[in-house]
């Protein structure tokens, strides 16, 4: 989302390939450093530069131009107060309203590779000096927040520590810090990074840095002068990143080829990958490359063992080695095709935690880990009972290692097998699951030195493969409370921080239905059929009203997802079963309840959790229908060849003896949820907790 519109003034001619971002190259915080000088306009100087790159040229100009050519066609020299480069040929893109001050965007066309390596080489001179900052296109928006107080409580925090901030507008940045909030009356203080900068015309939008995130908004001119300015808390933010992935080493002989976009001439060229992450990838980078920020470069990936990856970059940054003075460049990557996300993911799970296995070569001994760990006493469970789900859950994970987009199943293998294991399964639109821990008891002949090394291997890599999928916003499980590994790591983390709203912990009772054992109560005056439209809008007005955000939000119980239509497609895309329904109960044509049921692939779980009812009252006699629709759900299973399904208790429970409900007194299962945000902090917190406890650890993730 760009506060600024642009639009370009021509649009590009039939069969041009956009190769750079509108914003690329390096935004130059020393005003007047390098002025550009239209040749065919008498020589006039236009402006200084505020961004160049050897795609594009911005400037603000100081005075008003009259006309421009017919065709946009322009002639464009840069000057320096020691030197001169150009002409270089070049289109008008954009220009702001208004006459002197106003800002224009030059598209360059048809520039030499020696004018694009003379302009680099300018630019990387003041980027050494601090006088250039690297700019690429704005990352995209995450999350929109509303909410006053949560905004007060973020930028509080953020102001608390200095945070950097920049102001953008087309071709300019200036850097801010936030340096202190007034919530009484709601302002912000900001201190101007550069002097004798401008603030713009409104509205303006400005990023400042948090600690996991960087948040966008959009502000009023201010009060203020000189480097210091005020202004008014905004209405909206937007969160628009992660904090980045982590980074680690690349694996030996990791190789990429490209050609140049602009420049094909420079013919193939090969390179040495140094980093990676699930969103990035490091090279090292000669000069004779010209590699800028906002450059947009197909890149072909090889591995020491000659598999091909094909992936889609965008240059972030240009920069040096402290150590040894080497150029660094850093991508943004996004793989070309499903083959190649399922190639590039695994290589990044591997290298960033190389004791683990996906689980496609290991299923025997994981159902072997599952028997020996006691996974299978969960809930007043037995060996037996699982038996039934084996065949179900061996294909079921055979499919899905081809599927990364949905699921993570990661081991950790020793000589005796596996030794721990946990899965995820993306349910919804943004939300993956948490399940099916298991540790092997004992100590492995070659255990890791550190204690609770397996442990946080496992959480690692499969928490981390979720982070990969960019439409990642919240983690929820369904795990057993008063399991001290439990209550440490998952509900003490979410308890902490709970008054950020983005985390939840919330009793429910997890009660087996058999099909096959209806209640035998009279339906009476009851109607039970398929929820209407207005039905729907008021299960979501309800589900707002009595349930925290985070539920509605992390399990699409929202008014836009409430029919699941999105995450169902995705699963029914890949073969397999991911289905909801609502039904509701009426009487004399007034809705009392609603049962959202919920249908899934068998053998994803082995509890059973996908396929699930919840129930959820829309009047205050809601509850006296609960048991007749617990009964119309029995059948609605029973007809996709379910033998049982889960129910939601997410109350008293008071109709479970009636609607012959079975459930396990002793056992205090928990709904837990925390925002994508929280993922680096919960991660951090495993680490935590699993130093010297890793022997004593239970399975308490069904």
């Amino acid at each position: 989302m760009n506060a600024i519109s642009d639009r370009p003034a021509r649009s590009l001619p039939t069969g041009r390939v956009a190769v750079t971002s509108p914003y690329s190259g390096y935004s130059l915080s020393a005003p007047g450093e390098i002025q550009v000088v239209l040749p065919e306009l008498g020589g006039r100087r236009l402006g200084p530069a505020t961004l160049l790159s050897p795609a594009s040229v911005w400037a603000r100009s100081e005075s008003r131009v009259e006309s421009w050519p017919s065709d946009g066609a322009l002639r464009v020299c840069l000057e320096t107060g020691s030197a001169s480069l150009g002409p270089l040929s070049g289109e008008l893109h954009w220009q702001q309203a208004g006459g002197e001050d106003s800002m224009l965007g030059i598209r360059l066309v048809d520039v030499s590779p020696a004018q694009g390596r003379a302009l680099l080489t300018m630019m990387e001179e003041r980027l050494r000096h601090g006088g250039a900052l690297p700019e690429a296109s704005p990352l995209p928006v995450q999350e929109e927040i509303s909410d006053p107080e949560r905004i007060a409580t973020l930028l509080g925090m953020i102001a608390a520590v200095n945070n950097k901030a920049v102001l953008r507008e087309p071709g300019r940045m200036v850097r801010l810090v936030l340096e202190r909030m007034d919530a009484e009356r709601g302002l912000l203080f900001w201190r101007c990074a550069e002097p004798l900068a401008r603030w713009g015309e409104p509205p303006c939008e400005v990023e400042v840095v948090g600690y996991n995130s960087a948040y966008r908004m959009r502000l009023a001119p201010p009060a203020g002068r000189g480097e210091h300015w005020v202004t008014p808390l905004p209405e909206r933010l937007w969160r628009v990143r992660h904090r980045w992935h982590r980074r680690v080493p690349a694996p030996a002989g990791l190789r990429v080829r490209f050609a140049h976009p602009l420049w094909t001439e420079l013919g193939w060229l090969e390179r040495e990958a140094v980093d990676l992450s699930y969103s990035g990838l490091g090279l090292l980078s000669g000069a004779e490359d010209l590699l800028f920020p906002g450059l947009f470069l197909p890149l072909e990936l090889e591995t020491a063992r000659g598999e091909r990856i094909d992936l889609r970059c965008e240059v972030r940054h240009v920069s040096f080695s402290q150590t040894d003075g080497r150029r660094l460049c850093g991508l943004e990557v996004r793989p070309c095709s499903e083959r190649d996300s399922l190639r590039w993911m695994k290589l990044v799970s591997q290298s960033l935690c190389p004791s683990t296995r996906t689980s496609e070569d290991w299923l025997e001994p994981l159902w072997e880990l599952y028997a020996a760990s006691g996974y299978f006493n969960l809930a007043g469970k037995t060996s037996e009972h699982f038996e039934a789900l084996r065949r179900d859950f061996m294909d079921m994970n055979t499919r899905v290692a081809r599927l990364p987009l949905l699921s993570c199943q990661t081991v950790w293998p020793s000589e005796r097998g596996v030794e721990a294991s946990i899965s995820s399964l993306k349910l919804y639109q943004s939300s993956w699951m948490l399940h099916q821990l298991g540790r092997r008891p004992g100590k492995p002949a070659h255990a890791p030195e550190t204690p609770g090394q397996t442990l946080r291997d496992v959480y690692q890599r499969t928490v981390e493969h979720s982070q990969g999928d960019p439409e990642f916003r919240w983690l929820f499980s369904y795990a057993e409370s008063t399991v001290p590994w439990v209550r440490r790591t998952h509900v003490r983390f979410a308890e902490r921080m709970a008054s950020s709203g983005q985390s939840l912990v919330m009793n429910v009772r997890l009660m087996d239905v058999e099909c096959s054992e209806p209640s035998g109560l009279p339906v009476g005056d009851l109607e039970i059929a398929p929820a209407s439209m207005g039905e729907k809008l008021l299960l979501a007005r309800e589900i707002a009203r009595t349930r925290p955000a985070c539920y509605a939000e992390a399990l699409d119980l929202t008014r836009e997802r409430l029919e699941m239509r999105g995450a169902s497609r995705t699963w029914w895309e890949a073969g397999l079963q991911r289905e909801r329904r609502i039904l509701v109960a009426r009487r004399h044509g007034l809705p009392l309840a609603a049962l959202v049921l919920e249908l899934g692939q068998p053998g994803a779980n082995l509890f059973r959790l996908l396929d699930s009812a919840r129930l959820f009252p829309l009047s205050p006699e809601g509850k006296e229908a609960y048991v007749a629709l617990l009964d119309e759900a029995r059948g609605w299973f029973a007809l996709r060849e379910r033998t049982s399904f889960v129910y939601l208790c997410e109350d008293d429970g008071a109709y479970a003896s009636a609607a012959r409900l079975h459930d396990d007194p002793s056992t205090q299962p928990v709904l837990w949820i925390i925002s994508a945000s929280l993922v680096p902090e919960f991660l951090e917190h495993i680490q935590e907790q699993s130093a010297g406890r890793s022997r004593s650890t239970p399975h308490a993730v069904p």
